[in-house]
């Protein structure tokens, strides 16, 4: 034999380039090309049609249309089968064939008399692939695949009476050193998510070492963290966070809470984020919206600027004087169509500040802002230059002055300008002097507006401007109606 076949490392690099049908013949060449060539061989399986065909024939027979096991391997037939299963790194195991479907019921009988524990089976395997079709014999292979060297695994599932999702729920222990996980759902509807999402989660906080996940299955996620101590402190663990969903809920009884959270996750994709929690309020209101400004830098840092389309920050205790400024992190979040800050944000905001807090939103369809009992209040005026930044808007809430009119033109108050789509407009307790001249406004700045919502007890002059929309509406309609009849 040449000097140079001698090296070990020659040898691998001589396997890894010949064919793979070629692969038998040259581990039966020589005891030195044995091991480097079933390496290559067994390395990365599409199914484990291979594993059982090494087994011998007459081990297997059929009763009742099943597969049955006519006798125990013997030593030979599993130093055989375990020879090969230790070369195996990867399985996938994607498309539904009969074979595959019978092969993977044979392997699974064989492992009932298996006398070295599962784990021993597939001890390099790395990456596994898997379509669940819902059976136990492929519950049993994936108990069985299920080792501490696994670190990738992507599983797809049919539906909740799979028995793959029972083993799924252990996947923590058997798998401690898991890094990139990807379950798929072939049939989505709400309620399968559901009962899905049990499963999925169990296995998910078991991870330490997870650093890729993808639940496709999982949509809408609400986490309540208010009974837990364990954000009082930055968590030293850099969590994967997540990556596809449509909303995020997280209840937590502080904003440093919220913060060391958001801190600990890598990346937060997701189309909608919802937080409910009460901001620590023993100092003064000063440090509160420092806390505020902070926690919302952090998740413009941590979010998907360019998928996030909801924002909402609720919470309903003490009252906190707060400034328009303290939000602008959130203008990186360009896509905004809805904006809700609920009870417990007064913010101050004057005409300008107003347009200056949605100029970066121009597809806000939901606008919701708490100001009410603030020093400062925008007017008509705002409302007037909210038009053309925000020409989508279907729900406006906010306390407003609608005492404040000089200078309105009230046969034309939007300058030419307004906004169709508005049908919900609710303005709290604003202060108003003169119902008609209020009723003739929001009948020019938005048409279709049949009345104001108060967001509270009715005063007597809100009724009123609302009598005077329904009136004005009602002559609308008929000159439209007039202007039919005259056509034709």
């Amino acid at each position: 034999m040449h000097p140079a076949l001698q090296n070990l490392e020659v040898i691998c690099a001589i396997s890894s380039y010949v064919e793979h049908r070629s692969l038998p013949a040259l581990a039966s060449t020589c005891r030195k090309f044995e091991h480097p060539a079933l390496k290559v061989l067994w390395r990365n399986l599409d199914s484990v049609i291979p594993l059982v065909n090494c087994l011998p024939r007459g081990l297997f027979g059929s009763e009742h249309g099943c597969i049955i096991l006519q006798k125990p391997p013997d030593g030979k037939a599993w130093d055989t089968l375990f020879k090969y299963a230790s070369c195996v790194h990867s399985i996938t195991m994607t498309e539904l064939y009969s074979s595959a479907n019978l092969q993977t019921e044979a392997l699974s009988l064989i492992m009932l008399a298996c006398p070295s524990t599962p784990a021993s089976f597939f001890p390099k395997l790395h990456k596994l692939t898997l379509y669940d079709d819902g059976t136990r014999f492929t519950a049993e292979f994936l108990r069985m695949a299920f080792v501490p060297s696994l670190v990738e695994l992507n599983l797809q599932i049919p539906s909740t009476s799979s028995p793959a999702l029972i083993v799924l729920s252990s996947l923590g222990t058997f798998c401690p050193h898991l890094q990139r996980m990807t379950v798929k759902v072939t049939r989505t509807t709400d309620n399968l998510l559901r009962k899905i999402s049990p499963f999925i989660i169990q296995s998910v906080s078991q991870l330490h070492h997870l650093h890729t996940l993808s639940l496709r299955a999982l949509q809408s996620l609400s986490l309540d963290l208010t009974a837990s101590s364990s954000w009082d402190t930055l968590s030293q663990v850099q969590l994967p966070g997540f990556q596809d969903l449509k909303l995020l809920n997280i209840s937590t009884r502080t904003i440093e809470h919220a913060s060391n959270f958001f801190r600990s996750l890598q990346i937060v994709r997701s189309r909608g984020i919802s937080f409910d929690f009460t901001p620590q309020l023993a100092g003064s209101s000063a440090s509160g919206s420092a806390m505020l400004s902070r926690f919302l830098t952090i998740l413009q840092e941590k979010c998907d600027n360019d998928k996030l389309e909801s924002f909402s920050l609720i919470h309903s205790r003490k009252k906190m004087p707060t400034e328009s400024g303290i939000f602008t992190s959130l203008h990186a979040f360009r896509n905004l169509t809805q904006l809700v800050i609920e009870e417990g944000y007064n913010i101050s905001m004057s005409d300008e500040e107003l347009c200056q807090f949605v100029k970066t939103w121009p597809k806000l369809q939901v606008l919701k802002l708490s100001n009410c009992n603030t020093t400062t209040l925008p007017t008509f005026h705002g409302l007037i230059r909210l038009l053309p930044l925000c020409p989508a808007l279907t729900s406006l809430s906010l306390v407003i002055d609608a005492t404040k009119l000089d200078g309105i033109d009230l046969k034309c108050p939007g300058g030419g300008l307004c906004n169709k789509h508005l049908k919900l407009l609710a303005l709290g307790a604003s202060p108003v002097r003169s119902p008609i001249k209020v009723a003739v406004i929001l009948s020019g700045l938005f048409p279709s507006l049949e009345k104001v919502d108060p967001g509270g007890p009715t005063s007597d002059r809100w009724t009123l401007v609302n009598d005077f929309l329904s009136g004005f509406r009602l002559v609308r309609e008929q000159r439209i109606e007039a202007c039919v009849c005259f056509d034709l």
